[in-house]
């Protein structure tokens, strides 16, 4: 039970959580370069004893990273006992391509997909459908759902996405994906618990009872971070900003005040009857892990 109100200030301490509650997510990009490719495996090997429930691979704009999602998915499934979730948009491709993408996904053995109508490519001024396109999120998911009876989680906005006009319009549209075959959705980073709770009152008034996962974005570089929030409409409040202030040349300190940050927000967020948590790695696993550690979860040993 998610408890809108209340004083989440005098919730228990992080340290206090029952991990037997908790559930974790993890989401990796495809890399680049051979370099970054190792900086996500030794990510992958690093997370992946706190066993979560699945690891999401992001689908670059237009499809411009097709191939690498598809080699990392593979290679999750080849490699690692996790549960992979490859994203798929609608951006730049035709119904038709979409599907051969999913099925060719079925036939691999991923049975989860994050259903996303996608971001207008960097040369592009604004997200146009293409012509033989899906041409929305809910389009997305009712096809996927036509190729094969695929889990599917798609995006929530919990400070309304950029494009929509009105909250009620997005809650609209969030709504159209659900009754797609949506089973649960992963919200977009935000950093006041506050504006989660009030979102998730308004979702439930809209009558969607599909789980919600906040999507936790530990931070550690405000510049990258202010990239990332003007693309999907998040905000970023005085005091974080300031937090990171005369810390670039301080990078040990970086890692202790995001952690501190990253873990407060999951506390207030666990007060608030949360527990589930989807983390948007960046492929890096430093922060992550510690997160996962203070809320209790311990790295699962192997099967002897």
């Amino acid at each position: 039970m998610i408890l809108s109100g209340g004083n989440m200030a005098s919730g228990p301490s992080i340290f206090a959580l029952d991990p037997g509650k908790i559930s974790v997510s993890f989401e990796f990009f495809p890399p680049k370069i051979e370099k970054m490719e190792e900086v996500l495996w030794q990510s992958v090997a690093k997370l992946a004893p706190m066993a979560p429930k699945f690891v999401s691979v992001t689908y670059g704009a237009g499809g411009s990273t097709r191939e690498r999602t598809h080699a990392t998915i593979k290679r999750i499934i080849e490699e690692t006992n996790l549960t992979p979730a490859a994203h798929l948009t609608c951006v730049g491709a035709t119904k038709d391509e979409v599907n051969e993408v999913a099925q060719s996904y079925w036939d691999m053995g991923v049975r989860h997909i994050v259903a996303l109508r996608g971001d207008a490519p960097e040369d592009a001024t604004a997200y146009k459908p293409h012509s033989d396109g899906y041409a929305n999120a809910a389009e997305l998911v009712a096809g996927l759902k036509s190729v094969a009876d695929f889990e599917i989680s798609v995006a929530a906005y919990p400070e309304m996405h950029p494009d929509s006009p009105t909250l009620a319009a997005d809650l609209d549209n969030l709504k159209r994906k659900i009754d797609a075959g949506a089973t649960q959705a992963i919200s977009q980073f935000f950093f006041e618990p506050d504006q989660f709770f009030r979102f998730m009152d308004h979702v439930r008034s809209y009558h969607i009872d599909v789980p919600i996962v906040p999507g936790i974005l530990p931070v550690t570089n405000v510049k990258q971070l202010k990239r990332f929030a003007k693309i999907c409409g998040a905000a970023i409040p005085n005091w974080l900003a300031h937090l990171f202030e005369g810390l670039d040349d301080h990078p040990a300190t970086r890692l202790l005040v995001a952690a501190t940050v990253a873990g407060e927000q999951c506390r207030k967020l666990a007060a608030g009857g949360i527990q589930d948590f989807h983390f948007y790695t960046l492929n890096r696993a430093d922060l992550t892990y510690a997160i996962c550690h203070m809320l209790g979860l311990r790295p699962v040993k192997k099967q002897q």
